[in-house]
């Protein structure tokens, strides 16, 4: 699904965010990116979604070049890509289902289909309950479960958490990390950023290591499965 070649990325300063990486990330398949602060994870995360593009080397997303895409080809490109924050990033005076609605309404989805389409997601994260409610009235593991629910509702190939869990307590991050591990086995290929590594060393997933801009590590995996 995701191959990088050679993939270095210099930014206007002279700091190199990445150096010569060569990865793949197959359909399918659920795997943890780590590193420190600047190691260049954020970089990574943004070349695959075109919001960057390389200095060198490519970038393929299910075989085609990232820089080749164009125009209008971009927003369809990352409709296939859903992403979840750290901070959730909700709107504050929308329902729950208004939330997860407004990603169908931004692609275009009439109403008769996203009214269709929003309860089974919302079932499928817990949040059935709780379709009328603002998110100032969750709790900040609810607040993730919207973001995952507003990230999977275009069915996208492929999930992208950039640091999910990092405003949780452990035990709830735990059960967000279930919840993708479950959206894994539904087929979606899941790419989690994470600083929480002893979720990291209890899941028998694959580590990709990022440390100065270089692939140091992959394919470790950890003692048990979810």
């Amino acid at each position: 699904m995701i191959q990088m070649y050679n993939v270095s990325k210099t930014y206007e300063n002279e700091v190199k965010a990445l150096n010569d990486v060569t990865l793949h990330i197959a359909k399918g398949e659920f795997a943890f990116l780590v590193g420190s602060s600047g190691a260049g994870k954020s970089t990574l995360i943004k070349l695959i979604c075109r919001e960057e593009l390389p200095t060198r080397g490519q970038v393929l997303f299910n075989g085609k070049n990232v820089v080749r895409y164009k125009g209008k080809e971009i927003p369809l490109l990352r409709r296939k890509i859903g992403m979840v924050f750290q901070d959730f990033r909700l709107l504050p005076q929308k329902t729950v289902f208004e939330n997860v609605a407004f990603a169908l309404q931004i692609a275009g989805v009439g109403r008769k289909e996203i009214r269709r389409a929003v309860p089974p997601v919302l079932k499928l994260v817990g949040l059935e309950n709780k379709t009328e409610m603002i998110p100032a009235k969750l709790s900040g593991g609810e607040q993730q479960r919207v973001s995952i629910a507003r990230a999977i509702i275009n069915k996208p190939s492929l999930i992208i958490a950039d640091e999910p869990t990092g405003n949780l307590d452990p035990d709830t991050s735990w059960d967000i990390v279930k919840l993708f591990s479950d959206i894994n086995r539904r087929g979606t290929t899941v790419l989690v950023a994470t600083h929480a590594w002893d979720i990291v060393d209890a899941m028998k997933r694959r580590v990709i290591t990022l440390a100065g801009g270089r692939l140091v590590k992959q394919g470790e995996r950890g003692a048990k499965a979810l």
